[in-house]
């Protein structure tokens, strides 16, 4: 394992573009190092590689190449816990409570008057970060979320991400496509069996149909699963999963990808007149928070589901492209000795700003434990 982070180590001091991760509940750890600084974008979403894309699907998204980079992986279980409690947040700075509330109370009255039925509102933490190895924060990640999609993604071009998102945007194999419906959030106090306010339940209902009703199209054997409540760090989510199987092989994928993202999770409904209030009213850059990152178009291995055998009686599997994105949540970015940590909630109608605030408070800390 520490060979790994070695090599991440020297690529980082070289000023070499990188992205190491690791999927939810899985034990290998996979990097992408790209060998030039060059800054590569993705305009079809038709290249095979690593995509990080920024809230706003008007800007670029950038990939790492698998033709212009080498990936090495290892196991999860040999890494070096020595250095897993270094200290690097000091004083945190004003998180302008006020601001934030007076947002809030913005998108309530906008929703009263019609504008649109929700709007994700969030806020950036600055806090005073000393210079270390940003790799110490993806360990610290890595142990304490296993369940999320833990990243570092680097290029110097851009800047340097970290984050343990809990929420898959859309996973497609072969023409098997599925996808998460997560909304509502609460504090985990030891129990999984709570009780959800209409509030939480209303706006999950929000994103399982507008997803529903953007993947019509290109997605036929739709099926829903019941909803449930899953953990995710010290808070607790409403999830719902939805399958399907694409209606043709050569599927317009930047369409289908586009018609979703952002969701009423992380953007409103309808989406953009949510989306407009959301850049006019926020007073910063979300950039990549709440945009999605993943695998693009990886050929990946597949056993059979019928379980036939070659003609050597042997196993054997089959190669598909695999591609696997994840929204940009709980996650933060290091800039000129600062980590930037990201958090944001659903606002409706029967929202309650001082609750809304106290939600992100609580989001935070899901962020800065690691720090």
């Amino acid at each position: 394992m520490e060979h790994i982070f070695e090599r991440l180590e020297h690529h980082h001091k070289s000023n070499l573009p990188f992205v190491v991760y690791r999927k939810p509940n899985k034990d290998r750890i996979k990097a992408i190092l790209q060998r030039s600084d060059e800054l590569h974008i993705t305009k079809h979403f038709k290249e095979s590689g690593f995509v990080f894309s920024p809230f706003d699907n008007s800007v670029d998204s950038i990939l790492t190449p698998l033709s212009e980079s080498e990936i090495i992986t290892a196991s999860e279980k040999d890494i070096d816990k020595n250095d897993q409690n270094s200290t690097l947040l000091s004083q945190t700075h004003s998180t302008h409570k006020d601001f934030h509330i007076a947002l809030v109370e913005q998108g309530i009255r906008a929703i009263k008057n019609g504008k649109f039925q929700k709007v994700v509102l969030s806020r950036r933490e600055i806090c005073d970060f000393k210079k270390d190895s940003p790799l110490t924060i993806f360990k610290n990640l890595l142990a304490s979320y296993q369940s999320a999609f833990v990243y570092c993604w680097f290029h110097p071009k851009v800047g340097l991400w970290l984050g343990a998102t809990p929420e898959t945007l859309l996973k497609i194999e072969g023409r098997n496509f599925s996808i998460m419906s997560l909304a509502g959030t609460q504090n985990y106090n030891g129990n999984l069996d709570v009780v959800w306010q209409e509030k939480e339940l209303q706006e999950q209902q929000f994103v399982t149909d507008f997803i529903l009703d953007n993947i019509q199209e290109d997605v036929n054997n739709i099926q829903v699963s019941s909803l449930e409540t899953i953990k995710a760090g010290n808070l607790l989510h409403l999830r719902t999963l939805i399958k399907g199987v694409l209606s043709v092989t050569d599927i317009n994928f930047k369409r289908l990808l586009y018609n979703l993202h952002p969701t009423p999770a992380v953007c409103g409904m309808p989406k953009a007149l949510a989306k407009a209030f959301i850049l006019e009213h926020e007073d910063y850059d979300r950039e990549f928070y709440t945009g999605f990152l993943g695998e693009l178009n990886l050929e990946t291995e597949v056993k059979p589901r019928t379980g036939r055998r070659n003609i050597e009686n042997r196993a054997y599997t089959v190669k598909r492209k695999s591609t696997q994105l994840y929204v940009n949540l709980r996650c933060m970015q290091i800039k000129d000795n600062k980590a930037l940590v990201y958090v944001g909630g659903g606002i409706t109608e029967t929202s309650n700003p001082e609750s809304e605030w106290e939600e992100t408070v609580a989001k935070s800390k899901v962020v800065k434990k690691v720090l």
